[in-house]
């Protein structure tokens, strides 16, 4: 699988803090092995969208389409409490 970022993706890595960046870039490595990978926690965020949420870590979550091999990763969030 591959990953490609939309533009508010890139931006919101960015910005994001070093850890957080750090951490993503595993948990990509991670989802374009195994979208099920435990540490992950996928779901489907929105079934009419295809949307799906993984972790980033504890407070951060990204959310990503997958069109054929390609996942679309939209943005990467701080997690609402």
């Amino acid at each position: 699988m591959l990953a490609r970022f939309t533009q508010k993706a890139t931006t919101d890595y960015a910005k994001a803090p070093q850890e957080v960046r750090k951490a993503f870039q595993k948990q990509l490595g991670l989802l374009m092995q195994n979208l099920q990978h435990p540490s992950l926690h996928a779901k489907k965020y929105s079934e009419t969208e295809d949307v799906w949420q993984a972790r980033v870590n504890r407070n951060w979550r990204f959310y990503f389409t997958i069109q054929g091999d390609i996942c679309v990763i939209l943005t990467i969030i701080p997690h609402p409490k």
